[in-house]
């Protein structure tokens, strides 16, 4: 078993992130750059996916194409992970989606299950899991342990905008080669604060993306 971490260095992650880490994105532009980043991210991710021959007709001849041997099951990580969904569409357009919830409780940092929507056997099926950040990797140790449940035999692909070195080392030792695992990331940051945020970071993805809920209160 493997445990492989790939930092993609391409100039679109590089201006894109840029983009993200500012204060002054709105949740639009955010929404926009992730998208952008999404798309090189999984481009990399799926490198590796089987393929089998076809046979196609195009307007001048038969010919032999390669085309992808499984359907992936990708796998948002609620909320924030609903913001690749669209980068999902565009490169994996026949892919099925099980989604995982999973909030941080901010006084443990530990990871809260609120919803599983997956397959109960996976198999042989490509597995990649999106997340836009890797922070403690308490909640992506949560989501890989319910993947691994579901009889997943090959490799569990994961994809994030931003990564923490702590939690690249959380999850590697939860692992402990158990499963077969590879991170896909825009960046490796520098470090964890004291609440457990990325640093230098982009704030709370799910906040930047959807905006903050108001309460009934505050909209009065």
């Amino acid at each position: 078993m493997s445990f492989t971490v790939t930092e993609v260095d391409h100039p679109i992650v590089k201006d894109a992130l840029a983009h993200m880490r500012s204060v002054e994105a709105s949740n639009a532009n955010f929404r926009a750059h992730l998208n952008r980043l999404g798309i090189i991210l999984l481009a990399e991710a799926t490198k590796s996916l089987p393929t089998q021959t076809t046979q196609v007709t195009t307007p001048l001849a038969n010919t032999s194409q390669e085309v992808l041997a499984e359907v992936p099951l990708v796998v948002p990580i609620l909320r924030a992970g609903l913001g690749f969904v669209t980068a999902v569409h565009h490169v994996l357009d026949d892919a099925d989606l099980g989604f995982v919830g999973v909030t941080r409780n901010e006084t443990t940092f530990e990871p809260e299950l609120y919803t599983d929507k997956l397959p109960a056997d996976i198999g042989h099926r490509p597995v990649i899991i999106v997340d836009p950040m890797l922070a403690t990797g308490g909640s992506l140790n949560h989501v890989i342990d319910l993947i691994a449940n579901r009889q997943v035999t090959g490799t569990i692909t994961v994809v994030c905008a931003i990564s923490a070195p702590e939690g690249i080392e959380a999850v590697r030792s939860y692992v402990n080669g158990r499963w077969d695992i590879h991170i896909v990331t825009g960046s490796i940051d520098s470090h964890l604060n004291e609440n457990a945020y990325i640093v230098p970071g982009l704030g709370d993805a799910g906040d930047r993306l959807f905006g903050t809920p108001r309460s009934s209160s505050e909209s009065e």
